[in-house]
């Protein structure tokens, strides 16, 4: 037999096994379809890929796919089943089914956390405080952390949220003349990169004033990796591979700068030198105890909270800014109260923040409708029914505090911006609202991000009035976390000194 026939032969045998293992695809595809189509959803772009085309051209679009999630509920129910190619996964908004997934220790977070252990090749998060699934060994490592997030902790970080504050205030002071526009989130993204800078790891980046600082641009792009992710064919589209890349070296920085972080307070412990009680001492506390063979798990939490502490906080201001500016009334309202609360001092003290309830119902609102990390999932270990719909075992489950806190029946006229729903008298929302989680493993800075937060709005409102630029979309950036695409560009006036 001659080098042809040979080579044609062998072709042929190539060619029918590639028909042999797409035609077994295909069969286990349509074995998943009869094992979750009992469970309702919108019908599907193709035998294949399912509901990745929609997907796709959503990211590829900048629109918010939560929007879609939440037509995809208040249409085909609480429980909806979402395909792609051969996987499937199950959208909840039903409060006992939400309830169940995030309250009990029964379900692991689901592989999404160990997809992000790295991104495009790097290591990123990987088995930090946010990540890792071992729900012992998470919890271990969440009782190590919890001296830096202790309410005696907490209030001595008041010197420093005021300080941080203050020098955005002079910042914003210098543009006040009604004239400069002044895009509010890159500000607040700076001044809450500077505050878990300094309480948590004692950097002084001063971000505030350096715009050559390369870290709110290093986050925004580790934090885009993730939507970027969700192409499963990402790495190799030749469009993609400069951002890929930008991606690839800014976690790299983050991961770098974490890294001689830790080597410096190593040293400092090794030479008995007294070290703050922060975030980062409990981190090295942890490895110890832990016994560590490596920094690399240190450094996953160092990008942990040096993201978390930073991103969710500036987007959550900025969205209160812009409702508040959308809203006089309510305006007039959050401000009369910070003027009987504080009156015209400069120090905000830790009592005064219980006193500000009208702006806690004003912060919690604005998560209601933009909570900065939309939502959480979870595998479900065995077979759960929800709302009479069973879902097998082994699968992912979604749930989005955005959906639920945008659906009628859980908050009337949903798209209002109406504080009044957080106030004493008014229903509870249980399990329809969690913009930090919920259960045990919800998020562990929720009363530092607030704390911090109303500082920075109380300030606001004492000193400058503020309105918006005219011509903004007012929409939402899916960014990883959401913040607002146009940035909530203002003019800004100061106030008769109070």
């Amino acid at each position: 037999m001659g080098l042809w026939a040979l080579t044609s032969w062998a072709f042929l045998l190539l060619l029918g096994l590639a028909a042999a293992s797409f035609l077994l695809y295909c069969a286990y595809i349509q074995y998943i379809h009869m094992k979750y189509d009992h469970i309702p959803g919108p019908p599907r772009d193709s035998f294949l890929m399912g509901h990745y085309p929609t997907i796709s051209k959503l990211t590829k679009n900048n629109e918010i796919i939560y929007d879609y999630f939440l037509s995809w509920v208040l249409k085909y129910g609480p429980v909806v089943r979402i395909n792609g190619f051969h996987l499937v996964i199950v959208l909840v908004a039903s409060p006992d089914g939400i309830k169940e997934i995030l309250m009990s220790t029964k379900h692991p977070k689901d592989t999404f956390y160990e997809d992000i252990f790295k991104i495009f090749g790097v290591r990123f998060l990987g088995k930090g405080l946010l990540t890792d699934r071992d729900y012992d060994r998470w919890h271990k490592q969440r009782r190590i952390m919890d001296p830096a997030f202790s309410r005696p902790y907490l209030m001595g970080l008041m010197g420093t949220f005021n300080e941080k504050a203050e020098a955005l205030m002079e910042t914003l002071a210098e543009k006040a003349e009604g004239k400069s526009e002044v895009k509010m989130h890159n500000l607040l993204n700076r001044m809450t990169l500077d505050v878990i800078a300094k309480v948590a790891f004692d950097i002084d980046l001063n971000s505030l004033h350096d715009d050559r600082t390369p870290f709110p641009r290093a986050i925004f792009m580790a934090l885009k990796g993730l939507v970027e992710m969700r192409d499963p064919f990402a790495q190799i589209r030749p469009s993609k591979r400069k951002l890929i890349q930008e991606i690839r070296d800014s976690v790299l920085l983050l991961r770098k700068t974490g890294k001689d972080c830790i080597e410096k307070r190593q040293r400092l412990v090794e030479e008995g030198a007294e070290v703050p009680g922060d975030i980062l001492t409990q981190i090295l506390r942890g490895g110890a105890l832990e016994d560590y063979c490596d920094n690399e798990v240190l450094v996953d939490n160092f990008v942990t909270f040096f993201i978390a502490g930073q991103e969710t906080t500036a987007n959550q201001l900025a969205f209160a800014v812009q409702e508040l500016a959308l809203h006089p009334e309510i305006l007039r309202k959050a401000r009369a109260e910070v003027d009987e609360v504080i009156g015209s001092k400069r120090d905000i003290e830790y009592d005064d923040l219980g006193k500000l309830k009208y702006l806690s119902q004003v912060l919690k609102e604005t998560l209601r409708l933009y909570p900065t990390a939309p939502g959480t999932s979870r595998l479900i270990e065995e077979d759960l029914v929800v709302e009479g719909i069973r879902i097998p075992k082994h699968t992912p489950v979604l749930t989005y505090s955005y959906v639920t806190g945008r659906m009628e029946q859980f908050f009337p006229d949903p798209t209002t911006f109406d504080p009044d729903r957080f106030s004493r008298n008014s229903p509870k929302p249980y399990f329809t609202y969690f913009p930090f989680s919920l259960g045990p493993r919800s998020c562990i800075g929720q009363v530092f991000a607030q704390m911090e937060a109303k500082v920075v709005m109380a300030k606001l409102l004492q000193r400058f009035e503020f309105r918006l630029v005219e011509g903004q979309t007012f929409k939402i950036l899916d960014a990883g976390t959401l913040r607002p695409m146009d940035g909530v560009r203002c003019r800004l006036t100061l106030r008769a000194e109070q």
